[in-house]
């Protein structure tokens, strides 16, 4: 399994708004910071607000920042909204699969189970889990 590109940008919003509690940040400096898509980074800052999980300031010196402690986030709950409710695979629909083995298949509850233990993993794991020892990330997305 691969998490698409906005959980990963979600993670590393959430990861750089924590380092930075202390002030507002924008989205231009978090984007430079990880020299990823200022675009992209928007539409991943804009969930993360519709959620309540980050904050966003508008005008002049205004920004965003984290509207949870760190230790309040779960990294499941990130996870599980930047990816949407859509099934790993079309026989987990609600709709009629076309799949042609789908009535015999044991493939499915084996999928179940390891997508329930990697967001159960996840869930153990919250947003101050990854800035712990917040020195070195700080170095690594400081400007150039």
């Amino acid at each position: 399994m691969k998490l698409t590109t906005f959980s990963d940008y979600s993670l590393r919003v959430l990861m750089y708004l924590a380092l930075n509690r202390e002030r507002l940040a924008t989205i231009p400096e978090i984007a430079a910071a990880y020299d990823i898509s200022e675009n992209h980074l928007m539409k991943v800052v804009h969930q993360l607000a519709r959620s309540g999980v980050i904050e966003s300031v508008r005008g002049k010196g205004g920004g965003v920042r984290l509207a949870q402690a760190p230790e309040d986030i779960r990294l499941g709950g990130i996870v599980r909204a930047s990816e949407g409710s859509a099934p790993i695979v079309e026989c987990l629909s609600d709709e009629v699969s076309s799949c042609r083995i789908a009535p015999a298949c044991r493939l499915t509850a084996v999928l179940s189970r390891a997508f329930d233990a990697l967001y159960a993993t996840l869930d153990e794991y919250t947003l101050a889990d990854l800035v712990q020892s917040p020195r070195g990330l700080r170095v690594l997305l400081a400007p150039r």
